[in-house]
């Protein structure tokens, strides 16, 4: 399950809901509900399938 991290959202996401897609900064699904970027690590199983999991938020480069 993933939740969106704006906090005015806050929805709840099954992994079938979301597309993940690299936008130049890691792997990110956006909320189809509000648009707001959440960022995921990609993982591999032993079976072969890939798994993502939600994690915080890059710090922006300075």
């Amino acid at each position: 399950m993933f939740v969106c991290g704006n906090q005015a959202c806050g929805a709840r996401w099954e992994p079938d809901e979301v597309q993940i897609r690299n936008e130049g900064q890691g792997p990110v699904f956006r909320c189809p509900q509000c648009g707001a970027r959440n960022h995921v690590q990609a993982r591999t199983a032993r079976d072969g399938t890939t798994v993502y999991r939600q994690v915080a938020a890059k710090p922006a480069a300075r």
